[in-house]
């Protein structure tokens, strides 16, 4: 099992949808405060998108689009490692050998299953659907991840990787770091701006269900705008499943402001729901502005983009081969001469 000087992070995000506000609050900002403190290795993770019939058009464009939100979001290569999951083979491979090893029985009860499932006809659910945790592991033990930054709906995601690797280890021996989750305590799960009882998905086709991070302002102050509250009046944080709207706008608030609840509730204190929102959207806009700024000037240098993600490969794939190679003579896989 391999030492670092720094712990090692790894997190993805899938070219599938648009990102949204949520995308950002829960993960990318995250990743950017991660970046001088771990050693981060963040993916594109393509191969998680075909588990769900994608056009092959479209999820050529958003792999580029995700990844240039990565550097626009103000990750910077020159600390952190970015490249697309596809790119480096070792994570096919060692979800093959994984899936080898994971009990069916595990892969039934993953929630995100369930749930995808429903949606589609039964007959034409893909094994990839539900090997997805599978794929998942292999991307966090292939880098001997110490952390991964996940929200709240990925968290039993991570106990299937602890438990498939806890369950190598003791099969062949200690091979694989067994990673932690990272969720921040604020903004790590941003819901649904026309409904806030689900969280809000890159995927969702409603019109004003979310803010997306290539919208312009005017869009942004329509959506925001029109977002679901309630027939109360106070400006408070709270639990009541009946001010989840409310509760929803004062986490996004808060988390672009890093402001306290009690100095949000002081602020808003005798002011109507429509104050806050136009405060929510001066805040996202003062934020999505220079990062869309940043992301035209990167769409723009198409080599740029294609000498950053073939870097991140290279760099990627010699760590990755390590921990596969490791993988491969511990279960008894005959070696390849070079």
């Amino acid at each position: 099992m391999e030492t670092h000087t720094k712990r090692r992070v790894l997190s993805g995000i899938q070219p599938s949808g648009k990102l949204t506000i949520g995308n950002y609050l829960g993960a990318l900002r995250q990743w950017v405060a991660e970046q001088d403190t771990f050693d981060c290795y963040f993916c594109v993770v393509d191969l998680h998108a075909i588990t769900l019939p994608q056009d092959p058009k479209q999820l050529l464009s958003k792999t580029r689009e995700v990844a240039a939100l990565y550097l626009a979001s103000g990750l910077d290569p020159k600390k952190v490692t970015i490249f697309v999951q596809s790119h480096v083979p070792a994570h096919a491979e060692l979800a093959w050998i994984l899936t080898c090893l994971a009990p069916l029985g595990w892969l039934n009860r993953m929630t995100q299953f369930k749930d995808k499932a429903a949606k589609q006809n039964q007959d034409s659910i893909g094994a990839g659907l539900l090997n997805y945790p599978v794929l998942m592991a292999a991307d966090i033990l292939l880098y001997q991840a110490h952390a991964v930054p996940v929200g709240d709906d990925q968290r039993q995601h991570l106990e299937f990787t602890r438990d498939l690797a806890q369950r190598f280890n003791s099969l062949y021996g200690e091979t694989f770091t067994i990673p932690e989750a990272m969720i921040p305590r604020e903004g790590a799960r941003i819901m649904g701006l026309d409904n806030p009882t689900a969280k809000m998905s890159k995927s969702e086709s409603s019109e004003h269900h979310a803010v997306y991070l290539l919208d312009d302002p005017a869009k942004v102050k329509k959506t925001v705008m029109r977002a679901t509250t309630d027939s109360y009046s106070a400006i408070k944080f709270s639990d009541d499943p009946e001010r989840a709207g409310i509760q929803n706008l004062l986490t996004i608030y808060q988390t672009l402001t890093n402001s306290s609840r009690d100095a949000i509730e002081n602020e808003f204190e005798g002011r109507g729901y429509g104050d806050l929102k136009r405060a929510v959207v001066t805040q996202i806009n003062d934020l999505l502005l220079p990062l869309q700024a940043r992301y035209n000037q990167i769409m723009g240098e198409p080599d740029y983009l294609d000498q950053i993600l073939a870097q991140g490969a290279v760099k990627a794939t010699q760590l990755a081969e390590v921990t596969l190679d490791n993988v491969k003579s511990k279960i008894g896989l005959l070696a390849r001469k070079r």
